[in-house]
């Protein structure tokens, strides 16, 4: 009898996510709803005009962070996501609205749902990690 995998155990959180073809899906529905989603537009005031890049970057990521491949890295080379992203003021508010474009990204690929549940639930780690790190560089202003 073969145990069912653990989120966040190997590669199993990668594997539930599609490997990394499942991630680029995620990862072009997120964008397009930071897009399309009226409440979205200041978070999408961050980004350039094209999200070309800012989409493999975010798969790449992902990819690693989820027990896949190190594409980030080897793409890119290190990366620490509160420091990178740091550089912009970056509120709870903010943060929300990504939480939910992803959250709404999430629901629309065939993830199972406890998966679904862990990811989002995971992905709010480094969004708060993100915001204190803007604090901590922006002050208040970031609020």
């Amino acid at each position: 009898m073969q145990k069912a995998a653990v989120y966040g155990t190997g590669d199993a959180s990668y594997q539930a996510a599609g490997g990394i073809e499942g991630l680029r899906g995620l990862v072009s529905d997120f964008y397009r709803l930071m897009d399309e989603r009226p409440e979205a537009a200041q978070l999408r005031s961050l980004h350039g005009e094209s999200l070309e890049l800012a989409s493999d970057k975010l798969a790449c990521f992902l990819s690693g962070w989820l027990g896949g491949p190190s594409l980030f890295s080897e793409k890119y080379g290190a990366i620490a996501i509160p420091a990178f992203h740091a550089q912009w003021p970056i509120n709870q508010q903010l943060a929300e609205s990504w939480l939910d474009c992803m959250g709404r990204a999430i629901a629309l690929q065939p993830y199972p749902a406890d998966f679904a549940d862990y990811l989002l639930t995971q992905l709010r780690v480094p969004a708060q990690r993100i915001v204190q790190a803007s604090r901590n560089r922006h002050g208040t202003a970031g609020d």
